[in-house]
């Protein structure tokens, strides 16, 4: 009980840094952008280009795969699905297993008939 107690803790806390990281991630992204914008538009820093346009693209790129990460793949995939899979591939290869001995078995078996 209390191990089981304890795993949900460190499951919950690690859970809580990440979405507090993504949301640290979001707010550098948004005064990252405002200074790339301010930086190029207004003090004229690397004109005629636009860069901060396509380095505010590949940012929130980046961003989107950091929230689609912490949201939606690792919400589905936690422990309980590690332990499902696991269970699916131990079972498949007990399963495999148990072919290949009847196979020998019937192979013996026709061996010494």
């Amino acid at each position: 009980m209390q191990k089981e107690f304890h795993e949900r803790y460190e499951y919950a806390r690690n859970r809580i840094k990440e979405k507090k990281f993504l949301y640290y991630h979001f707010i550098f992204f948004i005064i990252g952008s405002l200074f790339m914008f301010v930086a190029n538009e207004l003090l004229e820093y690397g004109l005629p280009t636009l860069w901060y346009k396509w380095a505010i693209v590949i940012w929130f790129f980046i961003f989107t795969l950091h929230f689609i990460r912490v949201y939606i793949t690792k919400r589905f995939m936690n422990k309980a699905w590690e332990q499902q899979q696991i269970e699916h591939l131990i079972a498949k290869q007990d399963k495999k297993i148990e072919q290949l001995n009847s196979k020998l078995d019937s192979e013996n078996q026709n061996k010494f008939s």
